[in-house]
């Protein structure tokens, strides 16, 4: 069954690559169509992959070989919500290692230029639970690249 909305992830022509590397990585993540262009586009020619069918923790994506014309941007990312610091870990090193770079305050890119961002929950309930622990919580997050759970945990407690 075809689900009602679906992500479309422009690549230039790793959106197989792309999603085989995703499904590897995070759980409730698989590959579940390729399908090759009938003819010649601009992006590519016949037969080519042209686009890729695979969920992403459970989210359906379709990733389109468009070519070089539009690239990934941190206006879309994925957002990760990560138990303690050994997942935190995992899918960091995951991205950042294999081609990635850093960024600030829990995100990064993967080699295909997407954006993730990889957010303990400690994070996320410190945020929510507002006031001076929103604040220090904040405050620590904005010196990081990769969150350190113990230093947010610190900062919530003052």
């Amino acid at each position: 069954m075809t689900p009602k909305n679906t992500i479309c992830l422009w690549f230039d022509k790793d959106a197989e690559d792309a999603a085989r590397f995703y499904a590897a990585t995070f759980p409730d993540s698989k590959v579940t169509a390729v399908r090759k262009a009938p003819a010649d586009f601009p992006g590519g020619k016949k037969d080519d992959v042209l686009t890729v069918e695979f969920t992403v923790l459970g989210i359906p994506c379709n990733g389109l070989n468009g070519g070089p014309v539009f690239k990934q941007s941190e206006a879309f990312s994925f957002q990760v919500a990560t138990d303690d610091q050994a997942e935190t870990d995992r899918y960091w090193n995951a991205i950042v290692g294999k081609g990635g770079q850093e960024s600030a305050c829990g995100w990064c890119k993967d080699r295909w230029g997407l954006s993730w961002q990889i957010t303990p929950r400690v994070l996320s309930d410190a945020m929510a639970a507002g006031g001076d622990e929103a604040k220090r919580a904040f405050e620590a997050m904005m010196t990081m690249k990769k969150i350190d759970v113990a230093a947010i945990e610190k900062a919530r407690r003052g």
